[in-house]
């Protein structure tokens, strides 16, 4: 009876299986054959990669050169020189594209090829707008001739205009004349003891002036202290002098018939008031109109 070790020594001595072997070789060519399709392909992906970047940098060169000839183009006309900025504009855009595949680069071509079509419509027009310039330029000599003297008589008429307009706005302002302040007690007499203040009397005359527009008229009046503040009631005094907002005192309105009209502005005492020597302004439609001056003292 044959032993163990005789029984394994015939079976590792058997020839191997023919299907095996087979699908061995078969799995060899596979092999072979894949890695050399890959290879192909490699070598196929790197030649398309170097195509697409030299198209790429021959079209960013050609977008380089547009915009040198679109700065060339020059024009006076402001329709055309947004639209060359424009375009300029997208120069810029389509050099900043990372162009990497087939189809950025088509559409990279067309977009030079439709600016190519621009540029050319714009430098019909500019042409034609130049020639156009020249004509007229030829044509228009006596015109603008005739047109410099027109206006240097307009310039005259515009000054001769103005001084009236002026001597007319001056001659028609309302002023105030007969201007007295008068400091009251509470018993309503008169008295320039700060410690016996009570109100403050502005009495004047808005004189009479046939060149002034009748209707409401708005006096406004400025209390200035000896140390320059201005007296007032509320911080939201406000009116316009000379395009500046301006602090005001006390106002009152009104109705002006071109006639002598008497008035009067009262300003309570607010405990704001100090002694020494006080300035009042009158104030009518952005003209100072009058200017007067009263004193308070201790005695």
């Amino acid at each position: 009876m044959p032993d163990n070790n005789t029984l394994l020594k015939k079976e590792t001595n058997k020839p191997a299986p023919v299907g095996m072997i087979t699908a061995s070789i078969i799995l060899a060519v596979l092999l072979i054959f894949i890695v050399i399709i890959y290879f192909i392909q490699k070598h196929n992906m790197v030649e398309m990669e170097t195509t697409l970047t030299q198209e790429k940098d021959s079209l960013a060169n050609e977008l380089r050169h547009m915009a040198v000839e679109y700065d060339n183009l020059k024009t006076n006309n402001d329709t055309l020189n947004a639209g060359l900025e424009r375009q300029k504009m997208r120069i810029v855009q389509l050099l900043e594209i990372n162009a990497s595949n087939v189809r950025l680069i088509k559409r990279y071509k067309s977009e030079i090829t439709t600016m190519r079509e621009i540029m050319k419509s714009y430098i019909v027009q500019i042409d034609s707008l130049n020639t156009r310039n020249k004509i007229l330029i030829s044509e228009n000599s006596e015109i603008r001739q005739e047109i410099k003297e027109v206006r240097n008589t307009n310039t005259e008429l515009s000054k001769v205009k103005k001084e009236l307009t002026s001597k007319v706005e001056i001659a028609s302002v309302i002023q105030a004349k007969d201007i007295v302040a008068v400091s009251l007690n509470k018993k309503r007499k008169e008295t320039t003891r700060i410690n016996m203040l009570d109100k403050l009397r502005i009495c004047f005359i808005l004189r009479e002036n046939a060149l002034a527009k009748s209707g409401v008229k708005e006096v406004f009046m400025r209390v200035l202290r000896p140390d320059s503040l201005v007296i007032t009631t509320s911080p939201d005094n406000l009116f316009e002098y000379k395009g500046n907002k301006m602090i005001y005192s006390a106002k009152r309105e009104v109705e002006y018939m071109n006639q002598d009209i008497d008035m009067c502005i009262f300003l309570d005492n607010n405990s704001d008031f100090i002694i020494g020597n006080y300035s009042v302004e009158l104030y009518l439609e952005d003209n100072i109109i009058g200017r007067t001056n009263f004193i308070l003292s201790k005695r």
